[in-house]
Protein backbone atom coordinates (compact mmCIF):
# COMPACT_ATOMS: atom_id res chain seq x y z
CA UNK A 1 0.00 0.00 0.00
CA UNK A 2 1.21 3.51 -0.85
CA UNK A 3 2.15 4.83 2.67
CA UNK A 4 0.70 7.99 1.52
CA UNK A 5 -2.40 6.73 1.57
CA UNK A 6 -2.07 4.52 4.72
CA UNK A 7 -3.93 5.35 7.77
CA UNK A 8 -1.81 6.36 10.62
CA UNK A 9 -1.56 4.17 13.34
CA UNK A 10 -1.20 7.39 16.00
CA UNK A 11 -2.13 10.78 15.75
CA UNK A 12 -0.46 13.53 17.39
CA UNK A 13 -1.54 14.98 21.17
CA UNK A 14 -2.39 18.66 21.72
CA UNK A 15 1.70 19.38 22.72
CA UNK A 16 4.00 18.73 20.24
CA UNK A 17 7.22 19.51 21.23
CA UNK A 18 10.59 19.37 18.99
CA UNK A 19 14.14 18.96 19.96
CA UNK A 20 17.25 19.06 17.82
CA UNK A 21 20.65 17.32 18.52
CA UNK A 22 23.84 18.15 16.83
CA UNK A 23 22.42 19.03 13.62
CA UNK A 24 24.51 19.01 10.94
CA UNK A 25 24.24 19.76 7.02
CA UNK A 26 26.55 19.25 4.57
CA UNK A 27 26.46 20.03 0.60
CA UNK A 28 29.58 18.90 -1.20
CA UNK A 29 32.60 19.35 1.52
CA UNK A 30 30.70 22.46 2.72
CA UNK A 31 29.08 22.40 6.04
CA UNK A 32 26.05 24.60 5.61
CA UNK A 33 24.57 23.91 9.17
CA UNK A 34 27.29 23.25 11.75
CA UNK A 35 26.08 21.11 15.14
CA UNK A 36 23.14 22.67 16.05
CA UNK A 37 21.12 22.08 19.05
CA UNK A 38 17.79 23.26 19.20
CA UNK A 39 14.55 23.44 21.41
CA UNK A 40 11.26 24.09 19.92
CA UNK A 41 8.52 24.22 22.75
CA UNK A 42 4.49 24.37 22.56
CA UNK A 43 2.75 28.02 23.22
CA UNK A 44 6.33 30.10 21.77
CA UNK A 45 7.21 31.82 18.56
CA UNK A 46 10.78 30.95 18.00
CA UNK A 47 12.39 32.81 15.00
CA UNK A 48 16.06 32.42 13.18
CA UNK A 49 17.78 35.24 12.35
CA UNK A 50 21.37 35.54 10.77
CA UNK A 51 22.99 37.10 7.47
CA UNK A 52 22.27 35.41 4.31
CA UNK A 53 24.65 32.13 4.09
CA UNK A 54 23.97 31.94 7.81
CA UNK A 55 22.10 28.32 7.06
CA UNK A 56 18.84 29.61 8.27
CA UNK A 57 17.01 28.26 5.49
CA UNK A 58 18.77 24.81 5.48
CA UNK A 59 18.14 24.20 9.21
CA UNK A 60 14.70 24.39 8.85
CA UNK A 61 14.48 22.43 6.04
CA UNK A 62 16.59 19.78 7.76
CA UNK A 63 14.36 19.67 10.98
CA UNK A 64 11.02 19.38 8.39
CA UNK A 65 13.02 16.22 6.96
CA UNK A 66 13.63 17.61 3.68
CA UNK A 67 17.33 17.67 3.61
CA UNK A 68 19.85 14.92 4.83
CA UNK A 69 21.33 15.28 7.69
CA UNK A 70 23.57 14.29 10.54
CA UNK A 71 22.23 14.10 14.40
CA UNK A 72 19.37 13.82 16.12
CA UNK A 73 15.82 15.35 15.54
CA UNK A 74 12.75 14.43 18.05
CA UNK A 75 9.32 15.03 16.93
CA UNK A 76 6.89 14.04 19.70
CA UNK A 77 9.38 12.09 21.66
CA UNK A 78 10.06 10.51 18.71
CA UNK A 79 12.77 10.39 16.22
CA UNK A 80 11.55 12.07 12.94
CA UNK A 81 12.34 9.79 10.75
CA UNK A 82 10.17 7.13 12.36
CA UNK A 83 6.93 8.26 11.48
CA UNK A 84 5.63 7.54 7.79
CA UNK A 85 4.56 10.81 6.06
CA UNK A 86 0.89 10.93 6.67
CA UNK A 87 2.42 10.85 10.19
CA UNK A 88 4.55 13.29 10.28
CA UNK A 89 2.30 15.31 8.67
CA UNK A 90 0.07 15.57 11.46
CA UNK A 91 2.76 16.57 13.48
CA UNK A 92 4.45 19.66 11.53
CA UNK A 93 3.55 21.72 8.69
CA UNK A 94 6.37 23.86 6.48
CA UNK A 95 5.78 26.81 4.51
CA UNK A 96 8.88 26.73 2.23
CA UNK A 97 9.69 30.22 0.36
CA UNK A 98 9.17 28.59 -3.26
CA UNK A 99 4.86 29.15 -3.78
CA UNK A 100 4.89 27.82 -7.52
CA UNK A 101 2.02 25.28 -8.38
CA UNK A 102 2.14 22.93 -11.50
CA UNK A 103 -1.57 23.50 -12.34
CA UNK A 104 -4.11 26.89 -12.00
CA UNK A 105 -5.84 25.27 -9.32
CA UNK A 106 -8.40 27.54 -7.29
CA UNK A 107 -6.92 29.48 -3.93
CA UNK A 108 -9.75 27.91 -1.78
CA UNK A 109 -8.67 24.04 -3.72
CA UNK A 110 -4.73 25.10 -2.49
CA UNK A 111 -5.82 25.73 0.76
CA UNK A 112 -8.05 22.39 1.16
CA UNK A 113 -4.54 20.61 0.18
CA UNK A 114 -3.56 21.48 3.77
CA UNK A 115 -6.41 18.98 5.08
CA UNK A 116 -5.02 16.19 3.35
CA UNK A 117 -3.01 14.56 6.21
CA UNK A 118 -6.53 14.58 8.11
CA UNK A 119 -8.72 11.88 5.23
CA UNK A 120 -10.00 9.35 6.47
CA UNK A 121 -9.34 10.22 10.25
CA UNK A 122 -11.81 11.50 13.01
CA UNK A 123 -10.37 15.30 12.74
CA UNK A 124 -11.63 14.79 8.59
CA UNK A 125 -15.07 16.75 9.94
CA UNK A 126 -13.01 20.04 10.81
CA UNK A 127 -11.62 20.26 6.77
CA UNK A 128 -14.69 22.84 6.10
CA UNK A 129 -14.07 25.27 9.49
CA UNK A 130 -10.04 24.72 9.28
CA UNK A 131 -9.74 25.92 5.64
CA UNK A 132 -12.29 28.93 5.77
CA UNK A 133 -10.43 29.75 9.22
CA UNK A 134 -7.41 29.83 7.83
CA UNK A 135 -8.71 32.27 4.71
CA UNK A 136 -9.89 34.47 6.79
CA UNK A 137 -6.62 34.62 9.49
CA UNK A 138 -4.32 35.51 6.22
CA UNK A 139 -6.84 37.66 4.36
CA UNK A 140 -7.06 35.58 1.62
CA UNK A 141 -11.63 34.99 0.81
CA UNK A 142 -11.70 37.93 -1.09
CA UNK A 143 -10.16 35.88 -3.78
CA UNK A 144 -11.17 32.73 -3.21
CA UNK A 145 -12.13 30.97 -6.32
CA UNK A 146 -9.18 32.64 -8.11
CA UNK A 147 -6.62 30.76 -10.08
CA UNK A 148 -3.05 30.60 -7.59
CA UNK A 149 -1.05 31.62 -10.79
CA UNK A 150 -3.34 34.85 -11.47
CA UNK A 151 -2.28 36.48 -8.00
CA UNK A 152 0.76 38.42 -7.28
CA UNK A 153 3.17 37.38 -5.09
CA UNK A 154 2.18 38.02 -2.00
CA UNK A 155 -1.23 37.03 -2.70
CA UNK A 156 0.57 33.76 -3.46
CA UNK A 157 2.70 33.71 -0.49
CA UNK A 158 -0.49 34.30 1.85
CA UNK A 159 -2.19 31.52 0.48
CA UNK A 160 0.43 28.92 0.65
CA UNK A 161 0.27 30.31 4.11
CA UNK A 162 -3.42 29.68 4.56
CA UNK A 163 -2.32 26.41 3.36
CA UNK A 164 -0.09 25.81 6.19
CA UNK A 165 -2.66 26.76 8.97
CA UNK A 166 -5.81 24.52 7.09
CA UNK A 167 -2.79 21.90 8.35
CA UNK A 168 -3.68 22.05 11.66
CA UNK A 169 -0.37 20.70 13.38
CA UNK A 170 1.33 21.32 16.56
CA UNK A 171 4.90 22.46 15.23
CA UNK A 172 4.52 25.26 11.97
CA UNK A 173 7.72 25.67 10.50
CA UNK A 174 7.78 28.80 8.05
CA UNK A 175 10.76 29.66 5.88
CA UNK A 176 10.38 33.63 5.40
CA UNK A 177 6.97 33.65 5.78
CA UNK A 178 6.78 37.79 5.15
CA UNK A 179 9.71 37.95 2.36
CA UNK A 180 7.14 38.88 0.01
CA UNK A 181 4.46 41.05 1.94
CA UNK A 182 3.54 44.35 2.74
CA UNK A 183 3.72 46.04 6.30
CA UNK A 184 0.35 45.26 6.83
CA UNK A 185 0.33 41.60 5.86
CA UNK A 186 3.44 41.21 7.96
CA UNK A 187 2.11 42.12 10.99
CA UNK A 188 -0.82 39.83 10.21
CA UNK A 189 1.05 37.25 9.45
CA UNK A 190 2.93 37.29 13.06
CA UNK A 191 -0.70 38.11 14.65
CA UNK A 192 -1.39 34.66 13.53
CA UNK A 193 1.39 32.81 14.46
CA UNK A 194 0.76 34.55 17.86
CA UNK A 195 -2.59 33.37 18.03
CA UNK A 196 -1.28 29.66 17.10
CA UNK A 197 1.32 29.94 19.49
CA UNK A 198 -1.35 31.14 22.09
CA UNK A 199 -3.29 28.00 21.45
CA UNK A 200 -0.05 25.41 22.53
CA UNK A 201 1.46 25.25 19.31
CA UNK A 202 5.22 25.80 18.17
CA UNK A 203 5.78 27.96 15.58
CA UNK A 204 9.44 28.59 14.19
CA UNK A 205 10.00 31.43 11.13
CA UNK A 206 12.65 32.29 9.66
CA UNK A 207 12.98 35.68 9.17
CA UNK A 208 15.54 38.31 7.91
CA UNK A 209 13.64 41.47 9.81
CA UNK A 210 15.18 42.17 12.68
CA UNK A 211 12.60 44.23 14.21
CA UNK A 212 9.91 41.48 13.48
CA UNK A 213 12.08 39.41 15.37
CA UNK A 214 12.60 41.48 18.67
CA UNK A 215 8.64 42.05 18.31
CA UNK A 216 7.02 39.49 18.13
CA UNK A 217 9.30 35.94 19.30
CA UNK A 218 9.27 34.67 22.89
CA UNK A 219 13.13 33.32 21.61
CA UNK A 220 15.09 34.59 19.04
CA UNK A 221 18.22 31.58 18.01
CA UNK A 222 21.02 33.98 15.77
CA UNK A 223 22.88 32.04 13.06
CA UNK A 224 26.57 32.79 11.82
CA UNK A 225 28.37 30.39 9.78
CA UNK A 226 26.17 26.92 10.25
CA UNK A 227 26.59 27.45 14.44
CA UNK A 228 24.33 29.09 16.81
CA UNK A 229 25.41 31.64 18.22
CA UNK A 230 22.84 32.41 20.33
CA UNK A 231 19.50 31.90 21.65
CA UNK A 232 17.40 33.58 24.14
CA UNK A 233 14.83 36.43 25.05
CA UNK A 234 15.31 38.70 22.36
CA UNK A 235 16.15 41.51 24.91
CA UNK A 236 19.17 38.72 25.81
CA UNK A 237 20.20 38.04 22.61
CA UNK A 238 19.47 41.01 19.99
CA UNK A 239 22.18 42.60 21.42
CA UNK A 240 24.80 45.06 19.52
CA UNK A 241 27.79 43.72 20.04
CA UNK A 242 26.31 40.39 18.68
CA UNK A 243 24.88 41.53 15.93
CA UNK A 244 27.15 43.88 14.88
CA UNK A 245 29.84 40.56 14.57
CA UNK A 246 27.61 38.62 13.15
CA UNK A 247 26.48 40.86 10.36
CA UNK A 248 29.39 42.37 10.19
CA UNK A 249 28.13 45.63 9.98
CA UNK A 250 27.81 48.46 13.25
CA UNK A 251 24.49 47.91 14.80
CA UNK A 252 22.73 50.16 17.76
CA UNK A 253 20.00 48.68 19.71
CA UNK A 254 17.76 50.88 21.93
CA UNK A 255 14.91 50.06 23.97
CA UNK A 256 11.07 50.52 22.80
CA UNK A 257 10.16 53.95 24.43
CA UNK A 258 6.95 52.14 25.09
CA UNK A 259 7.52 48.46 25.80
CA UNK A 260 11.44 48.20 25.75
CA UNK A 261 11.71 45.41 23.08
CA UNK A 262 14.79 46.37 21.29
CA UNK A 263 14.74 48.31 18.05
CA UNK A 264 17.67 47.51 15.71
CA UNK A 265 19.31 50.04 13.86
CA UNK A 266 22.15 49.94 11.28
CA UNK A 267 24.55 52.81 12.05
CA UNK A 268 24.24 55.06 8.81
Amino acid sequence: MNPLRRRPASQPGAEVELKVRGLSVRRGKRTVVDGVDLDVRPGEVLTLVGPNGAGKSTLLAAVCGDLESEGEILLDGRPAASWNPVELAMRRAFLTQSHTLAFSFEVEEVVRMGRAPWAGTSREDEDDEAVAQAMRDTDVLGFAERAFPSLSGGEQARVALARVLAQRTPVVLLDEPTAALDIRHQELVFTVARARAAEGRAVVAVVHDLGLAAAHSDRVAVLADGRLAACGRPEDVLTAPLLSEVYSHPIEVVPHPRDGRPLILPLR
